[in-house]
């Protein structure tokens, strides 16, 4: 288990760009040593920076916290809010992330959704009957380069509570009708989707779970 990070920045947008050189130098090391699987930046839909998804591989709590003690985006007060989530990254077939060298996109490339599932009795008995499909249809898209990485929120007993998925489509609208087909939206597992733009840093991230 790790831990996914969302984080909204502040009102100042100048406190982001002072510390961006830190903050991705601190990511750099933490994805060389593997405690980073991935780090993107959250989009407004006008393209604006609003905050940061940062994915740990770190075994506890001790480990996220380390990481926040480094973090100058939550040192500097950059990010004014921000929730970590116990999370399992799937072990899926994804194609490598970028690394250092690659080209930085100056346009959204990427969506991240964050898909939380129904709290009530039947909630988990809806996920149950689903994830075989789910689970079949996802790894066909990791393998083609359609989902960039997924995985499931869990709650503090390990339980799966949502998920996490960031995948390679430039618009919302391309994203919801990529996911309108899944398994959990039509067999009414996810309830509450949010979707954010994003592009990727290139950084010398360690293969995800399951990649070749």
């Amino acid at each position: 288990m790790g831990y996914a990070i969302i984080a909204w920045d502040g009102p100042d947008p100048s406190r982001r760009a002072a510390s961006r050189d830190r903050h991705l130098s601190i990511l750099t090391r933490w994805a060389q040593d593997g405690r980073l699987a991935l780090g993107v930046p959250l989009f407004t839909p006008d393209w604006q920076p609003a905050g940061s998804l940062m994915v740990l591989n770190v075994p506890d709590k001790a480990g996220l916290d380390a990481y926040l003690a480094e973090e100058p985006f939550a040192v500097d007060g950059v990010w004014a809010k921000w929730e970590a989530l116990p999370f399992r990254i799937a072990p899926l077939p994804y194609r490598p992330l970028p690394q250092p060298g690659e080209p930085v996109s100056a346009t959204r490339t990427h969506t991240v959704t964050v898909a939380l599932d129904g709290t009530d009795a039947g909630a988990a008995a809806r996920r149950a009957a689903a994830r075989p499909a789910h689970i079949e249809r996802v790894g066909a898209l990791a393998a083609d380069g359609t989902l960039t990485m997924g995985g499931a929120i869990l709650d503090e007993a390990g339980a799966m509570r949502g998920s996490i998925v960031v995948s390679r489509h430039a618009t919302d609208a391309a994203a919801r009708a990529w996911m309108a087909e899944d398994p959990y939206v039509t067999g009414g597992v996810w309830q509450d989707i949010t979707m954010h733009g994003t592009r990727f840093a290139p950084l010398p991230y360690r293969a995800l779970p399951g990649a070749g």
